[in-house]
């Protein structure tokens, strides 16, 4: 491996481990996160204030209203075969949601067969924000009559000196809920100016809470611009210039999604997402608290819309063609690209086809591998070539030991390449090949629904880091345990740094970094970094850096020879040398002799 290829790989690492870091708050973040909170804090306490104002005592505009004001409600519960749905009388509202197939990652250890609960009663609500010539209801603090009921649907009406409410939610096949808002005999709601408010505050279901809740924000699709979204890292408010399709309440692998009829409009809608910092009563239990103020569409009177309570599998969001399938961090432009058409359709192929997660992650980098073979041929090819012709490098290292001299060498060096038929470009192109599909698959694996409560070997859930053993106490920066995979993926990047050692040149000028320290640091690097990180990651690396070992001695071993290249580049340079070829001059090397008779018009002149 020549040094273009070294600083190549450097690169690499480097990327990922700024990936790495960017994914991780600032110091900075945190401060303004907490300071946020604290204000959301006391703006929430505010309000539940007043809430308890209006519940105790309603207001003069409302109290002759048939609907009471009430502090707590009656749950009814409406299922199918994928949800089983809370609904509370107070306010008519979404209490509690639970996704029959799947379990949390505390009760898939335990091996319990509950639910998974996205949120329960008392952590979300839904209501109206309606206007009237006396002032605002707030339909989240009024009784509704459920006056129907059945095993998918229920039926809620409250009503208002205004006129009535009537909410209906009926449950669809998977995980759909459909809700259905309709004003009868409306005698004085002003429904042009309707705010919907929606918020949640969603539990904790993975192992690794921090990664859990790393990735979890408020997703929304606008008409025009296409998918938007809130920080994933700290507490963020924001609003729209334009509709909004839809809604997404996002975590790491499930989503509640509220997509209306009519696009909200832009005047009015607004998101908050608030971080539950230390100290908060739901720190440890829940993610973040979801918030969503958006301007309701009505059409004769009434408003249309579909939940969508699920997994954030790329097909089953895919499947509704409506941009779902955006809200899944596959990565930016190239790399999303590469995860979409290449990497997941060969996945979820290999999957359909009943083959087990572990061994399909095999199979997916055999796949890769051999399509990139050519480009690791290309690879070990150049770094042969560069190291046959190191001792006639370090000779010119040698002949112009100057600064002065550093054209002259730089000329012979590339005449040196030239007639020789090597360059030193050829090993680190196909490296910067390589790296859209490293930094895709670094995207791929961790957002991979596929991967989820999946074991393989020790590893009980590939989705989480596979902890071969629990220290009971934290270690800044790299963890409480030990992840074998990581520890086996950075042996075998260590074992590849090795072999390619000999190819790395040390530095010819005192202060240049030693490249070969620095390539035996990153794996090392690599343990800290990735210990916390999916196991079906760390697996894939390994299985990749094996495999590039592999190839690597099949085809030094089979179908490189040195000795016949070098007698072959030997004669190369040889009839180059006896039989010279007028050539025209690339641009690059005009500019190099260019640069060499303008050096030497300096010294000359500094001479005088």
């Amino acid at each position: 491996m020549d040094r273009n290829s070294t600083i190549g790989l450097v690169l690499i690492g480097l990327i990922i481990t700024v990936f790495s870091v960017m994914n991780q708050p600032s110091e900075a973040e945190l401060k303004a996160a907490q300071k946020k909170e604290a204000a959301a804090a006391q703006k929430a306490e505010k309000k539940d204030k007043q809430a308890k104002t209006v519940a105790k005592t309603p207001s003069q505009s409302n109290a002759n209203n048939a609907s009471q004001v009430v502090k707590k409600g009656e749950i009814t519960t409406i299922g199918n075969d994928e949800l089983r749905i809370e609904l509370n009388s107070k306010g008519g509202m979404l209490a509690g949601v639970y996704l029959k197939s799947y379990k949390s990652y505390k009760d898939f250890v335990a091996q319990k067969d509950n639910d998974l609960c996205l949120f329960e009663d008392g952590d979300a609500h839904n209501q109206l924000v309606l206007s009237t010539v006396k002032g605002k209801i707030y339909t989240k603090s009024y009784l509704f009559d459920l006056v129907k009921s059945t095993k998918s649907k229920a039926i809620y009406e409250a009503h208002f000196d205004q006129g009535t409410i009537r909410q209906t939610y009926e449950l669809k096949k998977g995980h759909d809920l459909s809700y259905h808002i309709e004003v009868l005999d409306n005698k004085g709601f002003i429904l042009d100016n309707t705010l919907f408010n929606w918020s949640a505050d969603f539990k904790k279901t993975e192992r690794l809470f921090s990664e859990q809740r790393r990735v979890s924000t408020i997703c929304y699709n606008q008409t025009e611009s296409g998918l938007d979204y809130l920080s994933e890292t700290s507490s963020e408010s924001g609003v729209t210039e334009e509709n909004i399709e839809w809604v997404a309440f996002k975590q790491s692998y499930f989503s509640a999604i509220l997509h209306p009829t009519q696009a909200f409009a832009k005047k009015g809608t607004k998101f908050y997402i608030q971080n539950f910092g230390e100290g908060h009563p739901q720190a440890w239990t829940h993610l973040k608290g979801y918030h969503a103020t958006m301007a309701l569409e009505f059409q004769n009177n009434q408003a249309s819309f579909n939940w969508f309570f699920g997994p954030n599998d790329y097909e089953v969001l895919k499947s509704y063609n409506s941009g779902y399938d955006d809200i899944l961090n596959f990565g930016w432009g190239l790399f999303r690209w590469i995860n979409i058409y290449a990497v997941q359709p060969i996945f979820n192929l290999l999957i359909d086809n009943g083959m087990a997660i572990g061994w399909a992650i095999l199979v997916l980098t055999l796949i890769l591998k051999t399509i990139l073979m050519p480009v690791q041929w290309k690879m070990f090819v150049s770094s042969v070539k560069m190291r046959i012709l190191k001792p006639e490098i370090d000779e010119l290292n040698a002949k112009y030991p100057k600064k002065e001299d550093a054209m002259k060498k730089q000329m012979e060096t590339m005449t040196l390449y030239r007639e020789s038929g090597a360059s030193p470009l050829s090993g680190c192109v196909p490296m910067l090949i390589q790296m859209p599909i490293l930094l895709a698959v670094f995207r791929f694996f961790p957002a991979a629904f596929e991967l989820r409560q999946k074991g393989f070997l020790w590893a009980e859930d590939l989705s989480s880091f596979d902890s071969i053993l629990d220290f009971g106490f934290y270690i800044p920066i790299y963890g409480d345990h030990i992840s074998l995979f990581t520890l086996l993926m950075a042996g075998t990047t260590l074992a590849y740094t090795y072999m390619n050692s000999g190819n790395m040149q040390t530095p010819q000028q005192p202060g240049m970094p030693d490249m070969r320290v620095i390539m035996y640091i990153f794996p090392f690097m690599m343990i800290f970094f990735f210990n916390n990180y999916s196991a079906g990651l760390s697996y894939y690396y390994f299985i990749s850096t094996l495999l590039s070992i592999v190839m690597m001695v099949l085809i030094k071993q089979f179908f490189v020879n040195e000795d016949k290249l070098k007698v072959k580049m030997a004669e190369r340079k040889a009839n180059n040398a006896a039989n010279p070829k007028v050539k025209k001059k690339s641009k690059f090397q005009e500019r190099l002799e260019e640069m060499q008779r303008q050096q030497q018009e300096m010294l000359k002149n500094r001479k005088k």
